[in-house]
């Protein structure tokens, strides 16, 4: 299988990925689950996701639609296309799957894939990170991890514009 391809293979439909990850949780496998737009990708995300990926056998990213992120961030966002940041998150060899969701929160893919740790970054408290009360309500857990400083999609944006 060429590279392309293997790649392509990560980006799947939650119908789809439910089934592998109950299969593979009946085997004893993890699964850590980090959402967000990742529009322009940076040393901070990639560090983020490595680290996520640290934290079980398998990372699952949901991955924010264009129109999800023209409703979070404004109009002129997303930059890239949802199939462009689903192909550069899935091109991570620390990225396992790759799933779109077209809300404005994960809550309703949380619900449906169960993943055994939900990660999100360190601005958040773990108890207000949205899909806590499913995951923990399986015993699952709840993690934040610390971003680089000076590291955001919003700074490189205004370096682009020279604000």
């Amino acid at each position: 299988m060429k590279h392309l391809e293997i790649i392509k293979n990560k980006i799947v439909h939650a119908d789809d990925l439910r089934k592998v990850v109950e299969a593979k949780q009946a085997e004893g496998k993890t699964f850590a689950f980090s959402n967000g737009c990742f529009d322009l990708v940076h040393q901070g995300h990639i560090d983020y996701l490595s680290k996520s990926r640290d934290l079980a056998d398998y990372l699952i990213i949901g991955l924010n639609t264009d129109q999800s992120v023209s409703r979070l961030k404004g109009p002129t966002r997303p930059i890239n296309d949802e199939y462009s940041r689903a192909l550069m998150l899935a091109s991570f060899m620390f990225v396992d799957y790759v799933v779109m969701f077209g809300e404005d929160t994960p809550y309703n893919l949380i619900k449906t894939l169960q993943p055994d740790i939900l990660i999100k970054g360190s601005d958040y408290k773990a108890e207000d990170i949205v899909g806590y009360d499913i995951v923990t309500a399986r015993g699952g857990k709840v993690v934040t991890l610390d971003f680089i400083p000076g590291f955001s999609t919003t700074l490189i944006e205004k370096r682009i514009k020279g604000e």
